[in-house]
């Protein structure tokens, strides 16, 4: 049986993600490949359900425990409704974020967490993304460019910049701990300009399957 790609997009909030991965899914079909367009948490009906409840409300609503286990199980949904079918018939999956922005966002609120997230990524969710794009950029740009956005799922970008600046640092981390999949790139640019730079990685990506 065929298997597709599958492509994750992570950054900090206000990075661009959203509309990286819708550029860079109609580039991808434009060249005829066949391309699903997620996001997470969602992409399945039951996460989405889940999505409303981590993303709005107060900073407080959810300890980051409880945090892990909703993500989690959004995550499971996910994978096994739209994820998994669409890689095993050859498809190429587009995700704007994945088990690593739980590792970042959760993962490293307290010493003991991002132990917790990947114990349970290994248990419950067992795919890793072929490549995963990691938009840097400046927490302060990308959290008033988040803010500016005016939307109900603002829970994060509630906690303040500091969080944003521990999330930089961390995806920076991450993009080493897993050099083997990660692909940096500057998000301080044009969108345009910024949507060739991924392309140009994807479309390496799948010259070398």
């Amino acid at each position: 049986m065929a298997h597709g790609q599958f492509i994750t997009l992570e950054g900090i909030d206000g990075s661009g993600k959203s509309t990286q991965a819708k550029l860079l899914a109609a580039s991808l079909r434009a060249d005829g490949y066949d391309v699903v367009l997620t996001r997470e948490p969602g992409g399945s009906e039951g996460a989405e359900e889940i999505r409303s409840l981590v993303l709005e409300g107060s900073p407080d609503r959810w300890s980051a425990e409880t945090e892990i286990l909703l993500f989690t199980a959004a995550r499971r949904d996910h994978v096994e409704k739209l994820v998994l079918p669409a890689l095993a018939s050859g498809k190429i999956v587009i995700c704007d974020r994945f088990a690593d922005s739980t590792r970042m966002y959760q993962g490293l609120r307290a010493p003991h967490l991002r132990k917790i997230v990947d114990e349970l990524t290994d248990l419950m969710i067992q795919v890793e993304p072929d490549l995963t794009i990691l938009i840097d950029l400046d927490p302060e740009v990308g959290l008033a460019r988040a803010k500016s956005r005016n939307t109900s799922e603002e829970r994060f970008e509630d906690f303040g910049l500091d969080l944003q600046k521990k999330m930089q640092s961390g995806f920076l981390h991450l993009s080493s701990e897993f050099a083997h999949r990660f692909q940096r790139v500057n998000g301080d640019q044009d969108p345009n300009a910024l949507a060739q730079d991924i392309y140009a990685l994807v479309r390496d990506k799948l010259k070398c399957r």
